[in-house]
């Protein structure tokens, strides 16, 4: 059986290249072998940033160089390992996430993976599950179904934050609640920062209540699952009103309160008795922590530090495994698609002369 992968993970947020290297010693038992983050350069980040507004061709010549730099880590990585791989998981840089109009993109090319690096690549998780009428994501619940079972919530505190809760049935609904990190590094970059390190800067400002309400009524808060969220959301329905605060702080603080608000609402299900489970970027932001428990009944409990942060890589491997198995790696009911399906394309290196 399949024991040995990389997890691959490239966040909206845009921080860089997640690799966790697992073993699976049964599919619901992992263990974290080797990880590490890889930031991205700034000619590889403004092409990222710029990539939803350029040509088709500036979009393909900007794949491959994202695609040769996250084979090159990749090679770079694999060299430090005790053994190698049996496959690489790659989620992608998501570019587009438009499932209302029947298509997602997440920017990966995996045939330079696998020529690179020797070794299968399995990317495009997401464009089957959009294929069947599903929303392409969330993705990590199945994982959280998987691996992480004795949590009631699983909240991932990325780009957006979203969230696995299981119900007394023991089956899970997952949704993406909030826009998070991708939000409040946009803010802090208008301090000359590029994130706002423990939330220092929003716990300076006030919160306005006035953008706080609107920000609380937006119609895709009232929607009920399966729903997801991607950046065009983000810059139509949310920058307007983050626009009409003037001073960066009491954005941030009115951010922070709002989001909270969100999770707060989302995770209402779980017991006082339960746990929930947080990992993700967002974890680090203490202020933003104290402000979400504020608001949940259920203890948010922090694992360990690579876990926090290699959450989605590991899951991601995970999903890769799972893939080349055939087995089941997306849930409809958690997308909205009509089926369950086995979701991701398969890139075989170079066969030996």
């Amino acid at each position: 059986g399949l024991t040995r992968g990389i997890g691959v993970m490239s966040g909206t947020s845009l921080d860089g290249l997640d690799f966790a290297f697992c073993n699976f010693e049964a599919t619901a038992e992992f263990k974290l072998l080797a990880f590490c983050h890889f930031p991205y350069p700034d000619e590889i980040l403004k092409l990222l940033k710029i990539a939803p507004e350029v040509t088709g061709i500036e979009l393909l010549k900007t794949e491959q160089v994202y695609s040769n730099f996250v084979a090159q880590k990749l090679v770079k990585f694999m060299k430090s390992l005790e053994h190698l791989p049996q496959f690489i998981a790659c989620h992608g840089h998501t570019v587009f996430h438009q499932p209302e109009s029947n298509f997602t993109f997440q920017m990966l090319n995996g045939n330079i993976v696998a020529a690179e690096t020797g070794i299968p690549c399995i990317a495009d998780f997401r464009r089957l599950d959009v294929a069947l009428g599903g929303q392409g994501a969330p993705l990590v619940p199945v994982g959280d179904q998987i691996l992480f079972s004795s949590y009631d919530a699983c909240l991932n505190l990325g780009g957006f934050a979203n969230a696995s809760v299981k119900n007394s049935k023991g089956t899970y609904a997952a949704f993406d609640i909030c826009p998070v990190n991708i939000a409040m590094n946009a803010l802090a970059e208008k301090l000359g920062m590029s994130y706002d390190k423990d939330g220092i800067e929003a716990g300076k400002g006030q919160i306005v209540q006035s953008v706080l309400n609107q920000l609380n009524d937006l119609p895709f808060y009232a929607l009920s699952g399966p729903k997801s969220l991607g950046r065009e959301w983000l810059e139509r329905e949310v920058s307007p009103l983050l626009d009409l605060i003037s001073d960066e702080r009491d954005a941030l603080r009115t951010w922070v309160e709002h989001a909270s608000v969100q999770i707060g609402r989302a995770l209402k299900d779980v017991p006082e008795r339960g746990k929930i489970l947080c990992t993700g970027g967002g974890c680090h932001n203490t202020f933003l922590m104290k402000r979400i428990q504020e608001y949940t009944r259920a203890p948010v409990v922090i694992p360990k530090p690579e876990i926090v942060d290699f959450k989605e890589a590991i899951v991601f491997a995970l999903l890769g495994k799972l893939r080349l198995e055939k087995k089941v790696n997306i849930y409809g009911h958690i997308t909205g698609s009509h089926r369950n399906s086995i979701s991701g394309c398969v890139y075989l290196p170079p066969v030996e002369n």
